[in-house]
């Protein structure tokens, strides 16, 4: 009763009072704040935040492209593109890229050199949520497992794609090359807007040279995807447009009858159609499969094709260099009646070797015992060293380069091939560069032979076939035939081979026609039984060289260190069809190893592969 009456109802009310003020003051204040920041992110960054909104709802994505199919000369497809599904990571939606590499390989196969690449291709210059392939060629299984564990796996796409896939596999790697995952620095020679999301680039052959025409032109689609980066719409799109179909002057059964007749050696052949200069085949053998580098080949496989002895990656055909040999016999012969340095009427006496006058050294003739009298055409039909060594001393190293040189040697010269080599033609000029000394008179007997410092590829060899089928006319080599099936015309070729005398062609022909058809023609065993015409010359070019008074033992020297079978020709003889030149590495004697093979490409190209030798029909004239 007396606590009650000591109760300050007064002093409660004024308490109670200034608590309610406060409160309301500071719900006023937290009002003021709470408007205050709305206005300054409604109003102040309105435009701010509504192009981070729309950025995050709109997306431009690029459209890739489909990149130009390849066809040979009569239909089959040589480059397709395969569909394929591809393991995508997205970096801007992913925490943790590493946690998240680490956690699909738990889920799914993927290997360091997959994780390294992808990490190379992240690095590259690319478009904010653009995503980068981090394993290719996922089977259902690995689609199934992804879809299961997606919940957790943010940024992680499962993307279908186009990939290049090459059926013939190694048929024609050396000559269509391969597409492989785009390099930084190739990005950096091409238009970026157009390259926007492509991965593919073509890096070597036909794949590389005509890379602007079967890549096409990128599109692009604006599309309204969710906060997880999911596509909900297509808000507007641009096709692309996809690349060109091209067809090449190339027969996928001539190749396979090449890679057939060199039957595992290593060499190369090369088959030109002389009338338009169509490559009809290109083959350097042993090959490899280019798929394997598509989408990217893991290193120990890569290792092993470097590795091999055979080296599989190196391309003989175009980059291969190699002493022509007697196979450049027709050409200095064709030089020497121009000259006038010989007629045909010149003989020369062959005892089996030659010297120059003051010289200790005898230069050997490939026949010990010699070929007696022999004129230019039993020189060629034979293939006499002594007659070429002496008309080569009196023609002299200029005469010899000028002629030589307009056949097309110590050039490349072909249209649409970029990785072919020059070789050398030497003269006084590139012998006083290269080797800092003056010419010899030795140097253009080696030179006569298809020696010493003369290289060619076997892509020279038979361009300059081609040019004498022709009867010295220039129709520049190359592969293109039709671009969207039309033709490809308007192909600047080099001035034609002009001669004294036109009749000079008529007998060199002829006798490089003895060569095949002749009593003692060096390759008669390969013209046997033929239907039809052909021209050809045998050459053997030495890899090591052998002293003064020894003799050449082929069974003696290690396989690698024996001669090179060399061959060129053409057939028919009035209306040649093809031309061809055909190297055997280390195969010994190009009468016993390289005319075979050119046989052969001459049957499956005139008669046809499946006949028998004596159920030939005759060629076509």
């Amino acid at each position: 009763m007396a606590s009650r009456e000591l109760k300050d109802h007064f002093r409660e009310q004024r308490i109670f009072f200034q608590r309610a003020i406060w409160a309301a003051l500071g719900v006023i204040a937290l009002s003021l704040a709470l408007f205050a920041r709305y206005y300054y992110l409604q109003i102040n960054q309105h435009e701010v935040y509504k192009t981070l909104s729309d950025r995050n709802r709109m997306q431009l994505q690029s459209i890739t492209p489909t990149r130009g199919l390849i066809y040979d000369r009569n239909g089959v497809l040589l480059a397709d593109n395969q569909p394929t599904f591809s393991l995508t990571l997205v970096k801007e939606r992913t925490k943790d890229v590493d946690a998240t590499i680490a956690e699909l390989q738990d889920i799914l196969e993927i290997t360091d050199d997959d994780v390294e690449s992808f990490r190379k291709r992240m690095g590259q210059r690319r478009r904010p949520y653009e995503s980068v392939t981090l394993k290719s060629r996922l089977t259902e299984e690995e689609i199934a497992r992804i879809a299961v564990n997606r919940h957790r796996l943010a940024g992680v796409e499962v993307e279908a794609e186009l990939i290049r896939y090459y059926p013939l596999s190694d048929t024609l790697a050396h000559v269509l090359g391969y597409v492989g995952r785009i390099s930084e620095r190739e990005l950096k020679q091409v238009d970026p807007a157009n390259y926007s999301g492509t991965q593919y680039y073509g890096k070597l052959g036909v794949e590389r040279h005509y890379e602007s025409l079967l890549h096409g032109s990128v599109g692009y689609q604006t599309v309204e995807t969710d906060a997880r980066g999911r596509v909900l719409r297509v808000l507007d799109r641009v096709a692309p447009t996809p690349g060109a179909d091209i067809s090449l002057y190339l027969d996928v059964n001539l190749q396979r009858a090449a890679i057939e007749a060199l039957d595992g050696r290593r060499g190369a052949v090369v088959a030109i159609e002389p009338s338009t200069g169509g490559i009809l085949a290109l083959v350097s053998t042993p090959s490899f499969d280019p798929n394997l580098f598509v989408t990217g080949i893991d290193s120990a496989t890569y290792k092993a094709l470097q590795d091999s002895p055979d080296i599989p990656l190196f391309n003989r055909a175009l980059r291969g260099q190699y002493p022509p040999g007697s196979t450049i016999k027709p050409f200095l012969g064709l030089a020497g009646l121009d000259t006038e340095t010989i007629n045909v009427n010149s003989r020369v006496w062959d005892p089996g070797w030659y010297q120059l006058k003051n010289d200790d050294r005898k230069y050997r003739d490939w026949k010990r015992s010699g070929h007696g009298w022999v004129d230019l055409n039993a020189s060629i039909e034979q293939s006499c060293d002594v007659f070429f060594y002496d008309m080569a001393f009196k023609m002299g190293v200029d005469n010899m380069y000028a002629y030589m040189a307009q056949f097309g040697f110590g050039e490349q010269m072909v249209y649409d091939i970029d990785e072919a080599q020059d070789g050398i033609l030497p003269s006084r000029e590139w012998k006083r560069a290269a080797r800092r000394l003056p010419w010899f008179p030795g140097d253009s007997l080696n030179m006569g032979i298809g020696q010493g410092f003369m290289l060619s590829t076997p892509m020279q060899l038979a361009t300059a076939t081609a040019v004498l089928a022709n009867r010295g006319k220039w129709v520049r080599p190359r592969l293109i035939k039709t671009i969207n099936e039309s033709e490809v015309a308007d192909i600047e070729s080099p001035p034609d081979v002009t001669l004294k005398q036109e009749w000079y062609w008529n007998y060199v022909i002829k006798a490089m026609e003895g060569v095949m058809h002749g009593r003692h023609g060096t390759a008669r065993s390969s013209g046997k039984d033929s239907t039809y015409k052909m021209a050809g010359k045998t050459g053997t070019a030495q890899v090591i060289g052998i002293k003064q008074n020894a003799v050449y033992d082929a069974e003696a020297i290690a396989e690698r260190h024996r001669d090179h079978a060399l061959f060129v020709g053409f057939a028919p003889v009035d209306n040649p069809k093809i031309a061809v030149a055909v190297l055997v590495e280390n195969g010994g004697g190009g009468s016993g190893a390289a005319a075979p093979v050119a046989r052969k490409m001459f049957d499956a190209h005139l008669v046809g592969p499946k006949l028998e030798p004596g159920q030939m029909q005759a060629a076509s004239p």
